[in-house]
């Protein structure tokens, strides 16, 4: 399948007024090095790597610790009319500077959710994890990721009969004085669910307010899309799991997760996109897509290709002022490819991406 290349207009977007909208890059520091050759499978010192659910929280405590102090928030032009002093955020300011410039408001907020000053830490989580919820919510109804109970034909393996639906076959058979048979009978039974989702956050080298506010925004969006069947995970030179497919988890956990996140390492996208398969096996979904949320530039371990071409689905959605190769390996690997200018852009994508059909 040849990639999917949608990129707005190279011309910066004048707002109302005659401001102009400025395009964001998405910072790649600490990517260095080229990754090796690749396959399908994890090895052992792989499977090392890959972080389960009590490892990763413990791995984001830790991480916690690294904070950023109201100084170093200061230097973003919105911070001081956001929070006056320690502790507080002004939600009137925030919702004004929302209308003006709705990107740079979510990456300040992202910012201030690792703030020293932990009570604003807490107040910016609680406020984002309702904002990204509803930015989600208020679109295009989900889905199904779950399955379905549907009505159908009994087999000699079937169990559940539906007695009510039965009920006519059944009087039919008695009044024809014959016993009625599986072609008489109806059962009830869980359809398979259509969409299984992973979605695959690189955390590499510096998570900045627009890197992590755009990783919360997805996180949020696939948990809308498929609540159930869904996978998270992070990574860097290891992978986190934010989420696992088998266990249910509320959305808004799930952003707070998200939030939590630090920039990490390398980037192994062979790595990432060999977890992502295997969370994906485990789901008997009809559709199995990995939405790997990257740059594509993989400065460690195998060569992402192989992985890359063994998922049934993989779609890239990348910084559209850094296309190079994440167009590059949509391209060597089947994948489609979207195309973001800022954290907003990220819903449409992801829509495009899981509304597709192949």
């Amino acid at each position: 399948m040849a990639p999917h290349h949608e990129r707005p207009g190279a011309a910066p977007e004048r707002r109302p007024g005659g401001r102009i909208r400025k395009r964001r890059r998405w910072p790649t520091g600490g990517k260095s090095e080229q990754p090796q050759g690749g396959g399908s499978d994890l090895d052992d010192e792989q499977l090392e790597k890959l972080l389960d659910a009590e490892q990763t929280a413990d791995a984001l405590a830790e991480e916690a610790r690294r904070t950023t102090s109201r100084r170093e928030l200061q230097y973003h032009p919105a911070f001081n009319l956001l929070s006056a002093d320690v502790g507080q955020l002004d939600e009137e300011a925030f919702d004004e500077l929302w209308a003006e410039d709705a990107d740079e408001a979510l990456e300040i907020l992202a910012m201030m959710s690792h703030a020293t000053d932990r009570p604003l830490a807490a107040l910016a989580r609680r406020l984002a994890g309702r904002l990204l919820i509803d930015l989600t919510t208020a679109g295009p109804a989900r889905s199904g990721g779950v399955g379905r109970l549907v009505q159908q034909p009994a087999r000699p393996d079937s169990s559940d009969i539906d007695v009510e639906a039965s009920l006519d076959a059944i009087h039919g058979a008695m009044v024809e004085r014959r016993r009625p048979s599986l072609d008489d009978l109806t059962t009830r039974a869980w359809a398979r669910p259509q969409t299984a989702v992973c979605l695959v956050v690189d955390r590499s080298g510096s998570m900045d307010g627009s890197r992590l506010a755009t990783a919360a925004l997805a996180a949020a969006a696939c948990t809308w899309r498929a609540p159930d069947d869904l996978a998270v995970l992070a990574f860097g030179d290891r992978v986190l799991t934010i989420k696992d497919l088998d266990r249910k988890q509320p959305p808004a956990s799930v952003v707070t997760s998200v939030l939590r996140l630090r920039g990490h390492g390398t980037t192994d996208i062979d790595l990432a996109l060999k977890a992502a398969r295997r969370q994906l096996l485990a789901s008997n979904a009809r559709r199995r897509v990995v939405v790997l949320l990257s740059d594509g530039e993989s400065t460690t371990g195998d060569d992402p290709v192989p992985a890359a071409r063994s998922i049934e689905e993989l779609a890239i959605v990348a910084p559209a002022d850094e296309p190079e190769h994440a167009l590059r390996l949509g391209r060597e690997a089947g994948a489609r490819v979207q195309l973001i200018d800022g954290p907003l852009d990220v819903v449409s994508a992801l829509n495009a991406v899981l509304n597709h059909r192949q």
